[in-house]
């Protein structure tokens, strides 16, 4: 069984949202082949700080990364650190302030666009900075680091569904026709990536509200889908709301390395992990 994990982490996505738009993983959970779980995003629901959730599995008041203005290198041991540390390869198609968290801060565009340098923690990345970068482009660039590199971990980040839900708002055509188009980029890779027998996450760093907001408590703006196509997991929805936190220790589990001490033991419902192991 492969360890190998790809994580797609579409920004601004409402669990609303992907379960009425995401047809072809929604397809995957119908035939058992995918399960969902709901997540609850830490606080605040903002980009940079839940990059950072995602990612070290700490929370704002420990990590320090408590607004978008907060430009500077993480102070954690992100999933980057740890694949490293354990001999793997790691590769990130991103949005820069994922390269300003582990990499180097401040961006420097000219230079941090392409990044291919195994001392760093995130080896091979492709960064963008405009938030109407094109989500295909963006799949384009991290199926690109996949086939010249197979990374052991691979994070991939599309802007466009915030962008569209920032000017329009949730309830809007355009935040829905966003999403779908994302959907339609998924239908075309994840089929590969299931053949190539990679553990798939797809989920999203916050919601968005029905004015175009997100920072805030409600549900619209934290409530986010976590999609999960793996052998090692029970296909099927389940109810249970999973805290965000249980998102970087989980990938550890699936890549088969050991967790940070700050991350949170949780497992996931569904989770066959004596069945993994053995």
């Amino acid at each position: 069984m492969s360890n190998k994990v790809i994580a797609v982490v579409v920004d601004g996505l409402r669990f609303d949202t992907a379960c009425e738009t995401f047809g072809f993983i929604e397809h995957l959970v119908e035939t058992n082949q995918a399960a969902r779980y709901k997540v609850k995003s830490e606080l605040p629901s903002l980009s940079r700080p839940l990059y950072e959730v995602l990612l070290t599995g700490t929370p704002a008041f420990e990590n320090g990364i408590t607004t978008n203005q907060t430009v500077r290198l993480s102070k954690e041991k992100s999933l980057f650190h740890l694949v490293k540390e354990h001999g793997l390869k790691s590769a990130a198609a991103a949005y820069y302030w994922v390269s300003e968290l582990y990499n180097s801060a401040p961006f420097d565009f000219a230079q941090d666009r392409l990044q291919m340098d195994e001392s760093k923690p995130i080896q091979y990345g492709l960064f963008y900075w405009e938030d109407d970068y094109p989500d295909s482009h963006l799949m384009a660039d991290a199926e690109n680091l996949r086939r010249r590199f197979s990374p052991d971990f691979l994070y991939i980040h599309p802007m466009g569904v915030d962008y569209k839900g920032e000017l329009y708002g949730a309830g809007s055509k355009e935040y829905r026709e966003q999403s779908l188009k994302m959907a339609s980029l998924l239908a075309q890779l994840v089929p590969i990536w299931m053949q190539e027998g990679y553990h798939i996450l797809i989920t999203s760093d916050h919601g968005m509200s029905e004015t175009g907001n997100h920072g805030g408590t409600t549900s619209g703006e934290r409530d986010v889908p976590l999609y999960i196509i793996s052998p090692v997991v029970l296909p099927g929805i389940y109810e249970e709301e999973i805290p965000q936190l249980a998102f970087a220790p989980f990938v550890c589990e699936l890549l088969g390395i050991q967790a940070s001490e700050k991350m949170l033991s949780k497992s996931l419902p569904g989770f066959k992990k004596k069945e993994m192991l053995t």
